[in-house]
């Protein structure tokens, strides 16, 4: 991608993807979105990347698909962007072996507010605002969001939040259970970092392996999800950060976790 509208950096172990169209609230078109599911693959195939951050710039997070994409002439079908736009980014970063935390600096409102919740976490600033905004042009949520907030926040509240389009601020997110954390505006950088670099430096193919049992736990019953949390553990049990997470236990030390 030749522009700015996406930014990428990386910096000890940890790859931010950056919204960067300020001037339409970080909405996603067409290049965006392509560009985002190409960084994301990139994350996935590159061994020193072992979490991810996406955030944006300016004062929102994001606001979800870029309406003059669709209402201009040759406009493709909606149905369309969300099978080739949006679809493939959600599937991403579930299937992303690797942490992957929204770092909501603004508002996050349709498509954004569900790309967030389908990250593994979710911190925010205290100013933030989640808005399902889709009721409010007569279409309905997407991008994973009558999936996700309903497991987040229960079907009686995900119901209510979708059909009025209401605005949730951080700190009552947190308490709904819909996101991980909020904190002050002012610390929000600096806890972003500490939160990425935690994540970073934690047994990479241990978080891969539960990200996977967390997914599967939507589908499965207990006796299926208990057979694949024995799967899983073996897997686990056979990596190098196991064998260094007991030494380190053992020998009362930090551990050095190397992703392996």
């Amino acid at each position: 991608m030749s522009d700015t509208s996406l930014l990428y950096s990386f910096a000890d172990g940890v790859a931010t993807l950056r919204l960067n169209r300020p001037d339409v609230f970080n909405s996603i078109n067409k290049p965006v979105a392509l560009a985002l599911q190409q960084h994301l693959r990139a994350c996935q195939a590159d061994a020193s990347v072992r979490a991810i951050v996406l955030t944006g710039t300016g004062r929102a997070f994001c606001a979800g698909q870029d309406l003059a994409e669709i209402t201009g002439p040759n406009a493709p079908d909606v149905s369309e962007i969300v099978e080739k736009h949006y679809n493939p980014i959600v599937l991403l970063i579930r299937e992303l072996e690797k942490p992957v935390i929204a770092a909501v600096n603004g508002v996050a409102a349709g498509a954004g507010a569900n790309l967030a919740l389908a990250c593994d976490l979710v911190i925010a600033k205290e100013s933030a605002l989640f808005i399902q905004a889709f009721s409010k042009i007569g279409l309905v949520p997407d991008s994973g969001g009558t999936y996700f907030l309903p497991r987040l926040v229960g079907l009686q509240r995900a119901s209510a939040l979708m059909l009025t389009g209401d605005k949730v601020g951080a700190a009552e997110a947190v308490q709904m259970g819909m996101i991980y954390r909020a904190v002050a505006d002012e610390a929000f950088d600096e806890e972003v970092t500490k939160l990425a670099h935690k994540m970073a430096n934690l047994p990479t193919k241990g978080l891969a392996y539960t990200k996977h049992l967390l997914n599967r736990s939507f589908g499965n019953d207990l006796a299926q999800q208990l057979r694949a949390e024995g799967d899983y553990q073996l897997r686990a049990g056979q990596t190098a950060d196991y064998r260094e997470g007991v030494a380190a236990f053992l020998e009362k030390r930090q551990p050095m976790f190397k992703g392996e």
